[in-house]
């Protein structure tokens, strides 16, 4: 295979080097189109493994014929990320913010790639093309291991104390009114944030629907004990966010990938006549690695409960 690539691949260096950005680019491509759209899996396989095969592949082709330095192995290797980003972006893929989120932990395993291919390519030569065969296959049988493993619920608690009892809190609590525009600016990227809420009924079974930008939640009521405990289901939901683009992208992780389960409100009375207000939300997300999502997902919850309690904070304090 070796000596077949050797034939192959032309002498220009200019060429060459295309070519090598060029092939790993196109098999990146394909390999993520189809975890995507047919696995269904956005993880360690496309985060991690595809970066790795665009940071060592491009490495191996170009240096088969060349004696390369370990800055040109990274170049490359870089080149060839930026390339393939691009792609993703041109051809509606996926928008400027999941692949500015993803940016760090792609950023880093290219790095290693490119550190693995000129390892290889250095090292032993002879195996080069074998070793980017096994890493090539690893990626979607990696992503198929991934589809079948359990999910995990993840728990978010924000906190915000108010200088209203709490049934006056309760009133505010139910349901809200109109929601300023926000001024945070994880909210000016796309990111879904809520507007106003809403609710038919009252007691258990009651639905409450909090609205965003994207859509409403269908939250069936489970709990309300008045003024103490509002705890909810989640029957439905909408995107969790718009992607910025030049084209309207509809991704697959915008679908169930990112999933609601549970809300409550806790309201606690202090000593002072004041009360604190819990909000909390059991989600789970089918993107990994988890570790390095939930960074994101934990601080977007956060910022979604912070821009309700303050909501619910200013309109209890001037009742």
């Amino acid at each position: 295979m070796r000596q077949l690539l050797q034939k192959i691949l032309p002498e220009n260096d200019f060429t060459r080097k295309c070519l090598a950005i060029g092939v790993t680019v196109l098999l990146a491509g394909l390999l993520t189109l189809w975890g995507i759209y047919q696995i269904g899996e956005y993880g360690l396989a496309l985060f991690m493994l595809t970066p790795l095969f665009i940071g060592a592949a491009p490495c191996i082709l170009y240096g088969i014929k060349k004696e390369i330095s370990s800055r040109e192995a990274a170049s490359i290797a870089f080149l060839s990320l930026l390339v393939f980003t691009l792609a993703l972006i041109i051809f509606a893929i996926e928008g400027l913010l999941c692949v500015a989120m993803a940016a760090p932990i792609g950023l880093f395993f290219t790095w290693i790639g490119s550190l693995i291919g000129y390892a290889i390519i250095k090292n032993t030569p002879g195996n080069a093309p074998t070793a980017m065969l096994v890493l090539l296959c690893a990626i979607p049988g990696l992503a198929f291991v991934e589809k079948e493993q359990d999910i995990k619920l993840t728990t978010v608690v924000s906190s915000i104390e108010i200088d209203a009892d709490p049934q006056t809190v309760w009133k505010n609590v139910v349901e809200f009114p109109q929601l300023e525009e926000p001024s945070e600016f994880i909210f000016k990227t796309g990111i879904a944030y809520p507007i106003n809420a809403k609710i038919e009924g009252t007691g258990v079974g009651a639905i409450r629907h909090c609205n965003f930008t994207t859509g409403s939640f269908v939250e069936p009521i489970t709990v309300w004990d008045e003024p103490r405990l509002l705890k909810f289901d989640v029957l439905d939901q909408p995107e969790p966010m718009k992607e910025l683009s030049f084209w309207d992208i509809d991704a697959p992780h915008l679908h169930d990938f990112f999933v609601s389960k549970q809300g409550q409100f806790k309201l606690t009375a202090l000593p002072n006549g004041k009360t604190l207000l819990e909000g909390t939300t059991w989600y789970h997300h089918r993107i990994k690695p988890a570790f390095y999502w939930q960074l994101w997902s934990n601080e977007i919850v956060h910022a979604i409960h912070n821009r309700v309690l303050t909501h619910i904070k200013k309109n209890s304090e001037q009742q």
